[in-house]
């Protein structure tokens, strides 16, 4: 794989938030999902997401740029920091700048630790083949508003052993949650386990709903007489449209309450309400009747609405 910064178009020097800003939006571009079909989009996400791995974890990162790791998380043989080889390269020898003693001490105490494994065990650790848990990956996934609150299934692929899974998106997951899916990572090497895949969730904006906390906010437009006289109208929700009643004399900006029509809070089972902001419309095409009716109005029963007025 080519160097990882590249691919995700940052420095060397640049800082973990810029990396994270700069995998996510390159990540939203090249989604299989919103690509379909397209073996080069697929190709880049995973390169994407793999470059991520590395770099995007604070130690992984110190280690690919010790050159402990290469591009693909491999550990890259023994590695010690001042040993060289008479030709000058490092790490040419596997074995120069250790001590043997220091090597068979180590390889005694192992055996030593693991003596109740028998000899299988000792002749593990002699070879290098100790357990080594599996890397672990990242996936993005785009939502539709009222998926993510509501709560959903998605079959994803990790790009990773060509698997596809069904996760379940718990209610009231919001942008930028991530999910933790454990043992769904790469394989480890000498019997370790698999490495965890992380999901960030990002989720579409809805034009009718706004989520705060565990309560849903929404503007709706009411007619002057509805407004003035009461009236029972129909109100979207994300669960569909209910009835609530607007009493008499109400506003724009009057709130009214949908109780337990927001979202399920996942830890307490608890669930918000739904918040109805009232916004007064006048009509459209006004006919002088009824601009002569407000006129005679207005002049029998002025009233202020701004505290500069006269």
């Amino acid at each position: 794989m080519r160097d990882p910064y590249s691919i995700l178009g940052v420095s060397k020097n640049s800082s973990d938030e810029d990396i994270k800003k700069s995998y996510r939006k390159l990540a939203k571009k090249y989604h299989p999902d919103l690509n379909p079909g397209n073996k080069d989009v697929e190709k880049r996400f995973k390169e994407l997401t793999q470059a991520y791995d590395i770099v995007g974890d604070p130690a992984k990162r110190k280690k690919f740029d010790a050159g402990m790791i290469d591009a693909e998380g491999n550990e890259r043989g023994f590695y010690r920091g001042g040993a060289s080889t008479a030709g000058g390269k490092r790490g040419a020898d596997p074995f120069s700048g250790f001590d043997p003693q220091d090597i068979f001490a180590d390889f005694f105490n192992a055996a030593k630790k693991k003596a109740s494994g028998g000899f299988a065990d000792f002749e593990d650790q002699f070879r290098g083949g100790g357990k080594t848990q599996g890397a672990d990956i990242n996936y993005s996934l785009q939502l539709p508003f009222l998926d993510a609150v509501r709560g959903t299934k998605r079959r994803i692929s990790l790009n990773n052993d060509g698997k596809n899974i069904e996760i379940s998106i718990p209610a009231g997951t919001t942008d930028g949650q991530v999910l933790r899916l454990k043992g769904q990572g790469k394989a480890g090497s000498g019997g370790g386990a698999r490495g965890d895949a992380f999901v960030e969730i990002h989720v579409d904006p809805d034009p009718n709903f706004e989520l705060k906390g565990m309560n849903i906010y929404t503007d709706l437009p009411v007619t002057l007489n509805e407004a003035v006289m009461g009236a029972t109208i129909t109100v979207p929700t994300i669960d569909g449209k209910v009835s609530m009643n607007i009493p008499k004399n109400s506003n724009t900006g009057t709130s009214l309450r949908l109780k337990g029509k927001g979202v399920v809070d996942a830890s307490t089972k608890i669930r918000g309400d739904q918040y109805v902001r009232l916004h007064v419309m006048l009509p459209e095409k006004m006919d002088k009747k009824f601009r002569d009716f407000i006129e005679d109005w207005c002049e029998k029963n002025p009233y202020k609405v701004r505290k500069d007025s006269d």
